[in-house]
């Protein structure tokens, strides 16, 4: 006979295991499926590991310009390579262990295979298909295996994967997704980069970092295309600065392939073609949901571009079936399928007062040099939306603490209702600014006006007295600029 579960979530990324952490908490009994490897994406090669990269990278900068903090350091100061892959790699390992630990210590049964629905309330899982690409950490003693399960609830969690484009599929070797970008066996001299968006930026800025010779080709309009225009006119400058090429509006319509290098044919803004020659070039186009192999016809389950459609508390169209994370839509990040998680099983569980997902509320981080974050609207949207605004700017030029880090290239810019004083949005680039967004997630969740952030005391001297002094630039009383 089939065992029986109150909840199974299939996948184990970050709205899976939070999702499966949560049902165990609330007393429903609960499994985990999964096929590759525990944390999913984004502890093993996304968000986590990259950062250990962009870490060593800054340490790299830091070290290759002492003179910048009255430090000198005799001898060349180079990058071990080996060594840096190694410390992301092992970080990976150690969080793939973390989330093993927590489903033992939660009493989630973790089902090893890959899973495809059934029938409403039922899945069979069988031998995973995709062993995992790096070595698993040990596997909870509660680890099943193929068969068939019950539950009153199934959760798909199941992610995303590289987006590629026709004609310029990544090959793993001349044309890289991020998976073969965290751990090069050498550094290439020069990279192409297809795809200003938080991985590929990110990416960029790690290897520009790393001595390479990089160069973006960007679709849009703008670097980041998701973030204000001003904030992302004010990081491509600090890009350009450190010696990337930057090209807006220009898209790769083909790629040659050489013996150990490739030459993209990229399409100008004026319609003019542009050979670019890389010793390697990274695909970051986007990524797409993991919807395939679920089963998902049988049951009828609705999907639109290539993600499952849920309501606000991530119920599908089917009884029993609910989707969270990548694969039910944008945005597609790791805290947004993490409180989708909560949200579903709490909704699930019957709590009261369960609020749907507001996705004007998610904050964006991108951990570039220097780094970009953001929530709520931009200035353009609002203006779309025929908001009256007003508009505040703080340039880290003029705060003390930033000027003491040697970090004094970056802005915080607030967005308000003029007539209400809501907070509308929150853009910000500079140093740390991934650290500081979250002071105005909190704020709009609070349903917070100008005036309670104008009587907010900010501690001096700190980088987020910026925020403040934004706020008050809005209302024409900045202080310090």
């Amino acid at each position: 006979m089939a065992e029986n579960y109150d909840v199974i979530v299939i996948g184990s990324g970050p709205g899976g295991y939070i999702a499966a952490i949560r049902a165990a908490q609330l007393g429903l009994k609960t499994a985990v499926v999964e096929r590759e490897h525990l944390a999913g994406i984004c502890s093993n090669w996304g968000c986590i590991p990259t950062k250990a990269l962009l870490r060593s990278a800054e340490v790299l900068h830091y070290a290759q310009h002492p003179g910048s903090y009255g430090i000198k350091i005799e001898g060349t100061v180079t990058p071990d390579l080996k060594a840096i892959v190694a410390r992301s790699r092992g970080i990976a390992e150690r969080m793939n262990g973390g989330v093993g630990f927590l489903m033992k210590k939660n009493k989630v049964d973790v089902i090893w295979g890959e899973a495809k629905l059934t029938k409403p309330g039922e899945i069979v899982v069988g031998k995973s298909t995709k062993p995992a690409v790096q070595p698993q950490a040990p596997l909870p003693k509660n680890t099943k295996g193929e068969g068939t399960y019950t539950a009153k609830h199934i959760i798909i969690a199941t992610g995303a994967r590289p987006r590629a484009l026709p004609g310029i599929e990544p090959d793993g070797k001349l044309i890289w997704t991020y998976f073969e970008a965290m751990k090069p066996e050498e550094m290439p001299k020069s990279l192409l980069v297809m795809g200003s968006g938080a991985i590929g930026i990110e990416f960029a800025s790690f290897y520009r970092t790393m001595g390479v010779d990089v160069t973006v080709v960007e679709v849009m309009p703008n670097v980041m295309p998701v973030e204000d225009a001003e904030i992302s006119n004010i990081a491509k400058k600090q890009f350009e600065k450190q010696g990337m090429k930057i090209h807006l509006e220009a898209k790769v319509t083909k790629v040659e392939k050489g013996a150990n290098s490739v030459t993209a044919h990229v399409e100008m803004k004026d319609g003019k073609v542009e050979k670019i020659t890389a010793d390697r070039m990274i695909s970051a186009v986007g990524v797409q949901g993991n919807i395939e192999n679920l089963g998902l016809e049988t049951l009828g389950i609705k999907t639109d571009r290539g993600c499952i459609v849920i309501d606000g508390y991530g119920k599908t169209n089917v009884a029993g079936v609910y989707a969270i994370g990548d694969v039910a839509g944008p945005p597609m990040l790791a805290h947004k399928a993490e409180h989708e998680a909560v949200i579903c099983v709490e909704k699930i569980a019957g709590l009261p007062n369960v609020h749907p997902m507001d996705k004007l509320k998610i904050p964006g981080c991108t951990y570039c040099h220097p780094q970009v974050a953001s929530v709520g609207l931009t200035e353009a949207k609002a203006k779309a939306e025929g908001r009256d605004i007003r508009v505040g700017r703080f340039p880290f030029v003029a705060n003390g603490k930033a000027i003491a880090l040697g970090e004094d290239q970056g802005m915080v810019k607030t967005i308000f209702d003029k007539k209400t004083g809501e907070l509308l949005g929150a853009h910000m680039v500079g140093a740390e600014v991934t650290e500081l967004i979250q002071g105005f997630v909190v704020a709009m969740n609070l349903e917070t006006t100008e005036e309670d952030l104008m009587h907010t005391i900010f501690p001096h001297p700190t980088i987020s007295e910026t925020m403040k002094e934004s706020v008050l630039d809005a209302y024409g009383r900045a202080l310090n600029a």
